[in-house]
């Protein structure tokens, strides 16, 4: 239960960063690998952030 509440902020964080990102720089645009990759490095860098601060702990 510690980890999951731990990262359960960050998983919360990384949702509202990815809504955000979209609708701020793809609103009208239809470019789906454009957005894809933009979702899959947010996601990738949350990754990182999780692995070096958060699962230490």
């Amino acid at each position: 239960m510690g980890r999951f509440a731990s990262a359960l902020p960050l998983i919360v964080g990384m949702v509202a960063v990815i809504v955000a990102v979209d609708l701020l720089f793809f609103r009208h645009q239809t470019w789906v690998w454009e957005r894809l990759a933009a979702n899959v490095g947010i996601v990738l860098l949350f990754g990182a952030f999780y692995f070096r601060f958060v699962a230490r702990s």
